[in-house]
């Protein structure tokens, strides 16, 4: 009969998104991972396995993390039109740039592993899919409510939202001022969700 764990699984599997988020997959070392888990060799192999399946394993809950939060953004905003505008403008609600710097998870490790390893590349596509269905409910609603251009097609809109959103992340990324990333932001929002004609 296996042993319970003797440690808090929700709390290693933070400390170790987080040291991958924070330096990256390459860089980050099985050391890292031992001192930020608190547990021993045997101890990580054991329950998570290697470095390759830890990381994928932070990764994919990380992408639902975020995936049940949107979704229940949806489900609770007064307006359609403002899931998109929350989405698109995430990253620059941190006056001090610090949320920018570090980017997403998910876009930070896509660009850095995807052509190396196909099972990164499979979940960033499979979470940019779920994410841009929920965008287009999203948009539905927000043409439904009268918010959003009717003439726009909501699925091709949601998917650009989510190039914006990308495209925000990289520049976040490289230090750009927030106020800066700000104003692209609503740019990029008043292009892409269009006011129906009066």
């Amino acid at each position: 009969m296996p042993r319970p764990r003797e440690f808090d699984e929700s709390r290693v599997l933070l400390a170790i998104r987080d040291e991958f988020w924070d330096k990256g997959y390459a860089a980050t070392s099985m050391d890292d991972l031992l001192r930020v888990s608190g547990l021993g060799k045997g101890s990580l192999y054991g329950a998570f396995g290697d470095k390759r399946s830890l990381f994928l394993r932070v990764l994919r809950d990380y992408d639902d993390a975020n995936l049940l939060a949107l979704r229940e953004r949806q489900v609770s905003a007064a307006r359609g039109i403002d899931v998109v505008r929350e989405f698109v403008l995430g990253l620059t609600g941190d006056p001090t740039g610090a949320v920018a710097r570090r980017g997403c998870l998910l876009a930070n490790s896509n660009a850095e592993l995807s052509a190396s390893t196909p099972d990164v590349a499979a979940e960033a596509r499979r979470s940019y899919d779920a994410i841009a269905t929920v965008l287009t409910a999203a948009l539905e609603r927000a043409q439904s409510e009268g918010d959003l251009d009717p003439d726009i097609d909501p699925s091709e809109t949601a998917r650009a939202a989510l190039v914006a959103q990308l495209g925000l992340i990289a520049l976040g990324r490289t230090g750009m001022d927030i106020e800066a990333l700000a104003v692209v932001a609503q740019s990029a929002l008043a292009r892409l969700l269009p006011t129906p004609a009066q």
